[in-house]
């Protein structure tokens, strides 16, 4: 799952005006890694992306092709209409008026559709701004799977959303036939990873962080909280935290990272041409790891959601 989007100095307040996506032409690079293995990502794309002709005619070309599946990241401060201030409250989508909220995810649809030709069903929010309207809003306008959701995270600092006791396995919005949420695996890894929903947020409490009690309990292997992106994690973590989840159970993972990533200093997780060379080693190594290794199969969140409809009618 790529967060497609334009990039810009995440340190600086957000601004309308930032809407460069030079790091689009950069996206072939990580393409051919998904492509020699068969597996076909989701890039949700932003409304700067689409809106700039030669960026979404990369995507235009990967969607041809049938190697990518083009769906919608809605970041309020640069889709229009722009009727709300922006401010960090309002970045999350989920916090503003379901009219206004509709208005955005309207123009970025039909945007996508002008752009690539496709209809999008997948859907994640930026800055992960799901909100009460968001499931409503996304069935009317023909949405099937939601991905806004992080495991076992919160984003309230800024008035964002908690999903600090949200499981990482896929689950229905609503009975029947509707929304899946596909969140971005996040988990506990160590031998007390068992007590991780329930432990990790006091221990991260700034006290804790004061006298780096989440450091020494992921040096001891203890127990560590790991987000499945090759952005700010190790290749050793992502893998750690998987053979732990499938340990306990799970069998769906979804990683994802930001396409800015991919230009030197369009995010902050790569601000020079080695680091996006590493960034693309621990991306590669990570895909032959669940390929190989453990022996994952490919899916793309609209597959995996036939697959669960599947099953549901097989019970």
């Amino acid at each position: 799952m790529i967060d497609t989007e334009e990039e810009f100095d995440w340190a600086k307040p957000l601004a309308r005006e930032n809407v460069c996506v030079r790091n689009i032409a950069e996206q072939p690079r990580a393409q051919a890694l998904f492509r020699a293995r068969g597996v076909v990502p989701t890039y949700v794309t932003d409304h700067p992306v689409v809106a700039t002709p030669d960026s979404a005619s990369v995507l235009r070309s990967f969607a041809t092709t049938g190697e990518a599946v083009i769906g919608a990241h809605l970041h309020p401060w640069v889709t229009p209409p722009d009727d709300e201030a922006v401010t960090p409250v309002n970045s999350y989508a989920g916090n503003l008026p379901a009219a206004l909220e509709r208005a955005k995810l309207q123009t970025l649809t039909t945007a996508i559709v002008q752009a690539t030709g496709v209809q999008p069903q997948v859907y994640k929010a930026g800055r992960y701004g799901f909100g009460p309207h968001t499931a409503g809003l996304l069935r009317e306008l023909g949405y099937t799977v939601d991905s806004s959701m992080v495991a076992h995270t919160a984003f309230t600092a800024d008035g964002g959303p908690d999903y600090t006791d949200l499981p990482a396995d896929p689950a229905w919005l609503n009975t029947g036939a509707g929304i899946l949420e596909l969140p971005l695996t996040a988990g506990f890894a160590g031998v007390a990873r068992a007590t991780g929903p329930r432990s990790f947020p006091r221990l991260s409490a700034p006290w804790a962080k004061r006298l780096r009690v989440p450091g020494v309990l992921a040096r001891t292997r203890m127990l560590e909280r790991v987000r499945l992106s090759p952005e700010g994690t190790t290749l050793s973590e992502m893998k750690r935290l998987t053979r732990a989840l499938l340990a306990d159970g799970q069998r769906v993972f979804c990683l994802a990272y930001h396409s800015s990533t991919l230009l030197p200093g369009g995010s902050p997780y790569a601000d020079t041409s080695e680091a996006v060379a590493s960034f693309l080693v621990r991306l590669e190594g990570y895909l032959d790891f669940f390929l190989e290794e453990i022996g994952g199969q490919p899916a793309t969140p609209l597959d995996i959601r036939a697959r669960l409809l599947a099953a549901d009618k097989t019970r």
